[in-house]
């Protein structure tokens, strides 16, 4: 996995996170949703990429 993909990933994480406690602290459920899907989104990405680093090696 290169560096650029690495930030991304960490940075999907990193935004999801304030995305939803923003939302549960404003009682906006869509914040807190997407918050969630674009931590889950950056996991998955993760996720991927170790799978094709293993295959690499």
């Amino acid at each position: 996995m290169g560096l650029g993909d690495k930030l991304e990933n960490a940075k999907d994480k990193v935004v999801g996170q304030v995305k939803e406690t923003v939302g549960g602290a404003t009682n906006n459920a869509d914040l807190e949703a997407e918050g969630k899907g674009q931590q889950a989104k950056g996991s998955v990405k993760d996720a991927a990429e170790n799978v094709k680093d293993a295959f690499k090696g």
